[in-house]
Protein backbone atom coordinates (compact mmCIF):
# COMPACT_ATOMS: atom_id res chain seq x y z
CA UNK A 1 0.00 0.00 0.00
CA UNK A 2 2.94 2.13 0.77
CA UNK A 3 4.23 1.87 -2.60
CA UNK A 4 1.11 2.73 -4.46
CA UNK A 5 0.25 5.98 -2.25
CA UNK A 6 4.20 6.62 -3.40
CA UNK A 7 3.74 6.11 -6.95
CA UNK A 8 0.24 8.22 -6.66
CA UNK A 9 1.85 11.07 -4.99
CA UNK A 10 4.74 11.60 -7.37
CA UNK A 11 2.42 11.13 -10.57
CA UNK A 12 0.53 13.86 -8.83
CA UNK A 13 3.56 16.04 -8.47
CA UNK A 14 4.75 15.16 -12.11
CA UNK A 15 0.94 16.45 -13.16
CA UNK A 16 1.51 20.09 -11.41
CA UNK A 17 4.79 20.49 -12.57
CA UNK A 18 3.80 19.94 -16.25
CA UNK A 19 0.51 21.95 -15.77
CA UNK A 20 3.23 24.64 -14.28
CA UNK A 21 5.43 24.50 -17.08
CA UNK A 22 2.54 25.07 -19.56
CA UNK A 23 1.36 28.09 -18.22
CA UNK A 24 4.61 29.36 -17.56
CA UNK A 25 4.68 32.76 -19.78
CA UNK A 26 1.45 33.92 -17.30
CA UNK A 27 -0.79 34.34 -19.90
CA UNK A 28 -4.39 32.79 -20.21
CA UNK A 29 -4.39 31.11 -23.49
CA UNK A 30 -7.86 32.16 -24.59
CA UNK A 31 -7.61 36.13 -24.38
CA UNK A 32 -5.36 38.50 -25.70
CA UNK A 33 -2.93 40.79 -23.03
CA UNK A 34 -2.17 43.90 -24.88
CA UNK A 35 0.15 46.77 -23.86
CA UNK A 36 0.77 50.16 -25.98
CA UNK A 37 4.31 51.69 -26.02
CA UNK A 38 6.59 54.20 -28.50
CA UNK A 39 3.09 56.58 -28.62
CA UNK A 40 4.13 59.41 -29.91
CA UNK A 41 2.74 62.59 -32.67
CA UNK A 42 5.06 64.87 -34.48
CA UNK A 43 4.18 68.34 -34.37
CA UNK A 44 1.55 68.64 -37.48
CA UNK A 45 2.94 71.00 -40.09
CA UNK A 46 -0.94 71.21 -41.34
CA UNK A 47 -3.45 73.11 -39.78
CA UNK A 48 -6.33 69.86 -40.26
CA UNK A 49 -4.08 66.84 -39.93
CA UNK A 50 -1.64 64.80 -38.13
CA UNK A 51 -0.17 61.71 -38.38
CA UNK A 52 0.27 59.09 -34.55
CA UNK A 53 2.42 56.61 -34.12
CA UNK A 54 2.49 53.41 -31.55
CA UNK A 55 3.03 49.84 -30.85
CA UNK A 56 0.48 47.82 -29.50
CA UNK A 57 2.10 44.53 -27.84
CA UNK A 58 0.17 41.07 -27.21
CA UNK A 59 2.00 38.99 -24.70
CA UNK A 60 -1.96 36.68 -24.59
CA UNK A 61 -2.75 33.66 -25.98
CA UNK A 62 -5.53 34.80 -28.38
CA UNK A 63 -4.90 37.36 -31.23
CA UNK A 64 -7.28 40.42 -30.94
CA UNK A 65 -7.83 43.63 -33.37
CA UNK A 66 -7.74 47.04 -33.25
CA UNK A 67 -11.24 48.28 -34.84
CA UNK A 68 -11.33 52.32 -33.83
CA UNK A 69 -9.09 54.67 -32.59
CA UNK A 70 -10.74 58.20 -31.44
CA UNK A 71 -9.19 61.09 -29.97
CA UNK A 72 -10.79 64.38 -27.93
CA UNK A 73 -8.28 66.52 -30.94
CA UNK A 74 -9.63 65.29 -34.24
CA UNK A 75 -12.51 64.80 -35.50
CA UNK A 76 -12.39 61.87 -37.00
CA UNK A 77 -9.05 59.28 -36.61
CA UNK A 78 -8.41 56.83 -39.70
CA UNK A 79 -6.30 53.71 -39.86
CA UNK A 80 -3.80 53.31 -42.67
CA UNK A 81 -0.92 50.56 -44.10
CA UNK A 82 1.47 51.62 -46.34
CA UNK A 83 2.38 48.66 -48.63
CA UNK A 84 4.94 49.24 -51.59
CA UNK A 85 4.52 53.25 -51.24
CA UNK A 86 0.73 53.29 -51.65
CA UNK A 87 -1.44 54.20 -48.63
CA UNK A 88 -4.76 52.49 -47.78
CA UNK A 89 -7.06 53.91 -45.20
CA UNK A 90 -8.00 50.11 -43.21
CA UNK A 91 -11.36 49.58 -40.85
CA UNK A 92 -9.29 47.11 -38.91
CA UNK A 93 -6.03 45.52 -37.73
CA UNK A 94 -5.26 42.30 -36.63
CA UNK A 95 -2.72 42.00 -33.35
CA UNK A 96 -1.66 38.15 -33.20
CA UNK A 97 -1.15 36.37 -30.31
CA UNK A 98 2.59 36.78 -28.64
CA UNK A 99 2.86 39.25 -31.48
CA UNK A 100 2.96 43.20 -31.95
CA UNK A 101 1.17 45.59 -34.24
CA UNK A 102 3.70 48.43 -35.67
CA UNK A 103 2.46 51.98 -36.50
CA UNK A 104 5.38 53.73 -37.86
CA UNK A 105 6.29 56.34 -40.21
CA UNK A 106 6.62 54.96 -43.67
CA UNK A 107 4.33 51.83 -42.54
CA UNK A 108 1.18 51.29 -40.55
CA UNK A 109 -0.26 54.82 -38.95
CA UNK A 110 -2.85 56.39 -37.42
CA UNK A 111 -4.21 59.86 -39.31
CA UNK A 112 -5.86 62.45 -37.01
CA UNK A 113 -8.19 64.29 -39.34
CA UNK A 114 -10.07 67.61 -38.46
CA UNK A 115 -8.13 68.61 -35.94
CA UNK A 116 -9.65 70.83 -33.17
CA UNK A 117 -6.85 72.46 -31.76
CA UNK A 118 -3.21 72.79 -33.02
CA UNK A 119 -1.30 69.98 -30.92
CA UNK A 120 2.37 71.51 -29.76
CA UNK A 121 5.30 69.86 -29.45
CA UNK A 122 5.78 69.45 -25.09
CA UNK A 123 2.02 68.60 -25.06
CA UNK A 124 -0.10 65.38 -25.18
CA UNK A 125 -3.35 64.33 -27.18
CA UNK A 126 -5.65 61.29 -25.79
CA UNK A 127 -6.14 58.47 -27.45
CA UNK A 128 -8.89 55.87 -27.38
CA UNK A 129 -8.08 52.35 -29.06
CA UNK A 130 -11.01 50.03 -29.30
CA UNK A 131 -10.64 46.55 -29.73
CA UNK A 132 -13.03 43.68 -30.87
CA UNK A 133 -11.91 41.35 -27.92
CA UNK A 134 -10.23 43.89 -25.17
CA UNK A 135 -11.68 46.56 -23.66
CA UNK A 136 -10.69 49.90 -24.52
CA UNK A 137 -7.14 51.26 -23.82
CA UNK A 138 -6.59 55.14 -23.74
CA UNK A 139 -3.20 55.88 -24.06
CA UNK A 140 -1.69 59.96 -23.48
CA UNK A 141 0.60 60.63 -26.97
CA UNK A 142 2.99 62.85 -26.58
CA UNK A 143 3.57 65.41 -29.28
CA UNK A 144 7.38 65.41 -30.59
CA UNK A 145 9.07 67.97 -32.80
CA UNK A 146 7.61 67.81 -36.87
CA UNK A 147 11.17 65.68 -37.54
CA UNK A 148 11.26 63.22 -34.58
CA UNK A 149 12.93 60.04 -35.14
CA UNK A 150 12.15 57.27 -32.27
CA UNK A 151 15.95 55.64 -33.72
CA UNK A 152 17.83 58.54 -32.76
CA UNK A 153 15.77 60.56 -29.89
CA UNK A 154 15.46 63.33 -31.98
Amino acid sequence: MRCRAAVLTTGALAAALALTACSGSGSEPGRAELSVGSSYMPQPVSADMAAGFLTITNKGGAGDELTSVTSDVAGEVTMHSTVGGAMTQKSSFAIPAHGRLVFRSGGNHLMFERLKRAPKQGQTVTVKLTFSKSGPVTVEMPVKSATYNPSTGH
